[in-house]
């Protein structure tokens, strides 16, 4: 049955998220189908195209001492604490420094922090620009900071691969974990780029919902009135162990990593292709070890653009067909980029394990093009006990993950 023999269990999870300042939290959010994408009251926010996002409930940085946060980017805050939780509920694993290993990916890294400071060099002259600028905008921030609090010495990695980030450094981990380097992996991704000009620039690309006046309804995975993405904030860490290391220590895990797969299209920037994204599914399916009619489950990565719900669909159907039931949890949370695929395996992870999936929010015509088992409404009871979770990006990433039931 399986691929490869080392079982990786997660034995923690950490988040992060705009339904919640928890995974607890987060996770009763989906259930429910709750909305998290809200207008923008800023006043920059005002002269913008799109003026709708899914940003945090909680700051972060109230959950840091104010000497540290101050120094920090909102991704790196993010991470800190996303961490702290998993930490904290894999019950701290005693493992050796040069075992244990970081991996935390994000999209866009510190672009706020970037942003903000070249503002403070324009208006302010160049003295009054924060000597933390440098660690606050380097994309391997996150997994820096992490590394740092944790004492690992096992290595700290950061893949940037856009909206694939998160997915691509569970992937990873689990290498790192199979080839014997190491005995626990913190891994996941984590974004904060709700700024005017992401929003500005996907605007421009015409890849951001309109629905300007109509945030609750603005994301809408798989339904025949989608016009795009909503922009979203967050993370979401996994605490990823070698079974027999967890099995040491009287762990209980929330389930396992069997497998994974990545691909890249080598075809246009931006666009979405079904072929690139079947050969990562049934990669993974290999590399797990598990037939296509063995997926219960997929969470989809389904932004809600219009050709890319159509190209995914058509990549499931390819890979592992039709029968499997489907949710896109970014109708509640918004598009978290580079935080988005390892949010969607927390939620395939914990579907599995409690035999409920979340619905997808605003799916209120279906678009009959998509032919999936699409979970609206109210949550679907079962019993699964694979899932398949996916992740795409921009540049032509395609990850991903097949998880188990413990």
């Amino acid at each position: 049955m399986r691929g490869n023999t080392t079982d990786v269990w997660v034995t923690g999870l950490g988040a992060l998220t705009p339904l919640g300042r928890d995974v607890p939290a987060t996770w009763a959010a989906m259930r429910e189908g709750a909305n998290g994408v809200v207008s923008l009251a800023q006043e920059w926010a005002r002269p913008l195209p799109v003026r709708i996002a899914a940003p945090l409930l909680d700051d972060p940085a109230g959950s840091l001492p104010r000497t540290e946060a101050r120094k920090l980017d909102r991704a790196e805050q993010i991470a800190l604490v996303a961490a702290r939780e998993a930490w904290d509920d894999a019950s701290t694993p005693d493992v050796a420094p040069e075992r244990l290993a970081v991996v935390i990916g994000t999209g866009v890294g510190g672009l706020t922090s970037l942003l903000g400071q070249n503002r403070v060099l324009e208006e302010s002259g160049p003295r009054r620009v924060s000597p933390h600028t440098v660690p606050m905008l380097m994309a391997n921030g996150p997994a820096a900071h992490v590394s740092m609090a944790l004492g690992a010495r096992g290595g700290a990695h950061a893949p940037v691969s856009a909206c694939a980030s998160g997915a691509e450094a569970v992937a990873l981990g689990l290498d790192l974990i199979r080839a014997g380097r190491v005995d626990v992996v913190v891994a996941g991704g984590v974004e904060a780029a709700i700024h005017p000009l992401p929003l500005t620039a996907f605007a421009r690309m015409m890849a951001l919902s309109t629905a300007n006046d109509d945030p609750e309804h603005a994301s809408r995975p798989f339904d025949a009135r989608r016009n795009g993405f909503v922009l979203g904030e967050g993370g979401a860490l996994l605490v990823l162990e070698r079974a027999e290391h967890a099995r040491a220590r009287g762990v209980r895990p929330h389930g396992a990593v069997l497998g994974a797969g990545v691909s890249s299209n080598a075809g246009h920037i931006t666009a979405s292709d079904a072929a690139g994204q079947t050969s990562a599914m049934r990669s993974a399916l290999r590399d797990a070890g598990v037939e296509p009619d063995g997926v219960g489950h997929v969470h989809a990565h389904a932004t809600a653009t219009p050709q890319g719900d159509l190209a995914e669909a058509e990549a499931i159907a390819a890979a592992v067909g039709t029968h499997p039931v489907v949710t896109a949890t970014k109708s509640m949370t918004g598009h978290l980029l580079g935080a988005s695929g390892s949010l969607g395996a927390m939620a395939a992870l914990l579907a599995l394990r409690d035999g409920h999936v979340p619905p997808t929010r605003n799916l209120d015509e279906p678009d009959p093009r998509i032919g999936l088992d699409v979970v609206s409404g109210a949550p679907r009871e079962g019993g699964w006990r694979v899932a398949l979770a996916n992740s795409f990006g921009f540049g032509g990433h395609n990850v991903s993950l097949v998880l188990g039931s413990c």
